[in-house]
């Protein structure tokens, strides 16, 4: 699928961040769009930001919700009959020792990170393969889905979840020859808004980690200090797709933190923090 133009992108969580940087290079490169969030002040931001002409429809979507996955992915065949770059990319993200963390910090963030993915797969993927067309699944995963980051085992888990679905997703269509591909993106810390995610948290699962935000401040003090903006890891992500690639680790660290992990398997060790400072 080389030229874009006057295809069809559904991106979740495109009221902010990466979803938004998202939507508008998909907009410039002629596509249509299918847009959804939680926020509805965001995505009205993200649409007022998009080239004049841009042929967008936006959807209040819980992406937890199966239905209302299911009502996006109805909503986007309807008004354009077709969808051929699936971003599966709302996320959230809580801080916190293991043995704090609430089962409702579990419900809600693998609600939203691996559940929303779920969804979006079992609600577009049959829809794109009865239509024939060439497209591609992309899932948004993180590099805390290909190592093990101490504070954050909530947000790791609904990660590594996210990099093997997509793993065994790819290996379904490629085994049925289907003309869709998949692609997992595996950023590592950049600026965008998931540190303030709490601000979309269901009042019904507001019960937080006593001990989260001593661990929530490195995080957001890691990803003030980001070299890449939401944009740059757009614009690496949309190559990439380009390119057919399958993993997207836009960080230059990403291969060699994953290559330790790897490693440590391996040959057996304990697993080496890769937030420790370098020996």
């Amino acid at each position: 699928m080389d030229d874009l133009n006057n295809r069809v992108a559904v991106i979740t969580g495109g009221g902010s961040g990466l979803g938004r940087e998202l939507a508008l290079r998909c907009a410039d490169a002629g596509m249509r769009l299918a847009l959804a969030d939680v926020d509805e002040a965001g995505l009205s931001e993200t649409v007022s930001l998009l080239p004049e002409g841009t042929d967008v429809v936006t959807r209040l979507v819980d992406v937890s919700k199966a239905d209302a996955v299911e009502a996006l992915a109805t909503a986007t065949y309807e008004r354009f009959g077709a969808a051929h770059l699936v971003f599966n990319n709302a996320g959230v993200a809580v801080s916190g020792p293991t043995w704090t963390s609430t089962t409702d910090d579990w419900n809600w963030v693998l609600g939203v990170n691996l559940m929303g993915v779920v969804h979006g797969i079992r609600s577009f993927v049959p829809r794109m393969l009865e239509g024939g067309d060439p497209g591609r699944i992309i899932n948004t995963a993180s590099l805390a889905g290909l190592t093990s980051v101490p504070g954050s085992s909530v947000y790791c888990v609904s990660k590594h979840s996210v990099v093997t679905l997509s793993e065994c997703l790819h290996h379904e269509l490629t085994a049925m020859q289907s003309k869709l591909g998949v692609s997992v993106i595996c950023p590592a810390f950049f600026k965008t808004g998931i540190a303030d995610s709490e601000r979309n948290r269901p009042a019904h699962l507001a019960d937080a980690n006593p001990l989260g935000e001593e661990y929530a401040q490195f995080v957001k003090a890691a990803i003030e200090a980001g070299r890449l903006s939401a944009g740059d890891i757009s614009r690496f992500v949309m190559d990439a797709i380009g390119e057919k690639r399958f993993y997207i680790l836009p960080h230059g660290g990403a291969i060699k933190q994953t290559e330790v992990r790897m490693r440590d398997i391996l040959e057996q060790r304990d697993p080496t923090n890769p937030m420790a400072p370098p020996a």
